[in-house]
């Protein structure tokens, strides 16, 4: 089983992504965008969001209708709008965003992510572009083996031992990740580590550049916005 220190990496920046996030989507490629402006080598990790915890779930049928909630109006206009402010962004860069009929368990889909990451690493970012555009796209069932496994073949992956990885150091893995971000600091996505400081959303992206660029001139000033 690897071991992963939640703030502490042998890369220079150290970034926390969830599939089911619109917003760790959109953070996707600009935070490539650095690795080859700053020839610097980037640590890419999964968070998996416990979304109903705290925006409650729902689940929509295929024209949109809500066919079952647990959520407050609150929480229903908190979703609703970080919704409408992603589709925003993604239009910027024709990314197209569907949103999710349900809440979706991204577990397996991360421990696939911690598969490719630890054995097949060139391949890492080609699996998370096609993960995410699919996805975005509902075109992906994350939760089902079969069609985690038909990713990894697809992008040229061995996958002969994955259903046993899942079952043993993968998912060991995965499941002591996650339990050590938040006493870590970690809560959300995207989070970065670069420096030991821990950055969250997108926003960040200019001041981190900021900072692997050496910290020269004065830092950028942003907008902050919570979301997920």
């Amino acid at each position: 089983m690897t071991q992963y220190d939640p703030r502490s990496s042998d890369a220079r920046l150290i970034v926390y992504l969830d599939i089911k996030s619109p917003y760790a989507y959109l953070a996707k490629d600009p935070t490539k965008q650095l690795a080859g402006d700053f020839d610097i080598d980037i640590d890419w990790r999964p968070l998996t969001l416990n979304i109903p915890s705290f925006l409650g779930s729902a689940r929509v049928d295929d024209r949109g209708k809500v066919v079952e909630s647990e959520r407050s109006p609150r929480q229903w206009s908190s979703v609703r709008y970080s919704y409408m402010d992603a589709k925003r962004y993604a239009r910027i860069h024709d990314i197209k965003i569907y949103g999710p009929r349900k809440i979706w368990d991204t577990r397996l889909i991360h421990i696939g992510f911690l598969y490719v990451k630890e054995r097949y690493a060139d391949q890492l970012l080609p699996f998370l572009d096609r993960v995410y555009e699919r996805f975005w796209l509902r075109e992906l069932d994350v939760e089902s083996p079969d069609i985690v496994h038909g990713v990894l073949r697809e992008i040229g992956i061995p996958d002969e031992d994955f259903d046993a990885y899942v079952e043993g150091e993968g998912g060991a893995s995965h499941d002591t990740l996650q339990a050590a971000l938040h006493p870590a600091g970690i809560f959300g996505v995207p989070s970065y580590i670069v420096d030991d400081e821990l950055f969250f959303g997108r926003e960040n992206l200019p001041y981190i550049r900021w900072i692997l660029g050496g910290r020269e001139g004065p830092p950028p000033d942003m907008a902050y916005q919570h979301f997920t």
